[in-house]
């Protein structure tokens, strides 16, 4: 599939990779793809999304705001040890009764951060799957670029495709940050027409 992709937009794909790696999720998912195409200071994508006063900063503000929605954080955890109650010494005794995992959420992989759960041990980046709206989003770049007769698959088409799926975490995040979604698609187009 990435072989009609440039080089920028494979190094977008691997930066969110990284992206999901730092931030200790399972998968790679639309906001780490938001991310990747935030950070890259040379390509299309990038220039749109900072004209419209998105910045790396707010999405992964926003993120962690959304994903890591933790009960009981590091903050907490603190606190707690503070009067005498170790979050550790909890989970192993409560594995040693019950198994190992037993205080993991059912369906949620052991790797992700949360209270009382192992944090994620550092690991191959290319080990870290896509998630099904990633996937979608990088199907419907190819559609993107297919639509405007582009014979390569770059930034731009891959910020056409993370707003044509519309309903990933990237989306909700742009709209969080008030920006206008249709305006930003217009003004990628511009911006792919421009440079054909």
């Amino acid at each position: 599939m990435f072989e009609r992709f440039t080089h920028q937009a494979r190094s977008a794909v691997a930066r969110a990779r990284d992206e999901a790696v730092a931030m200790a999720h399972p998968f790679i998912g639309t906001e780490h793809l938001l991310l990747a195409l935030l950070a890259d200071d040379e390509g299309p994508a990038g220039a749109v999304l900072r004209a419209a006063g998105v910045r790396a900063e707010a999405v992964r503000s926003r993120i962690r705001e959304l994903v890591d929605d933790e009960p009981l954080g590091d903050r907490d955890a603190e606190a707690l040890r503070a009067i005498g109650i170790d979050l550790d010494a909890v989970r192993t005794q409560v594995e040693q009764a019950f198994g190992e995992g037993a205080l993991d959420e059912p369906g949620r992989p052991a790797t992700r951060r949360g209270w009382l759960r192992r944090r994620a041990e550092s690991s191959p980046a290319r080990g870290v799957p896509f998630s099904r709206r990633a996937k979608k989003v990088l199907g419907l770049s190819v559609r993107e670029a297919a639509a405007l007769h582009d014979g390569h698959i770059g930034t731009a088409h891959i910020l056409l495709g993370l707003l044509r799926e519309g309903e990933g975490l990237a989306a909700k995040v742009l709209h969080d940050l008030g920006v206008d979604l249709p305006g930003l698609r217009r003004r990628t187009l511009d911006g792919t027409a421009r440079a054909a």
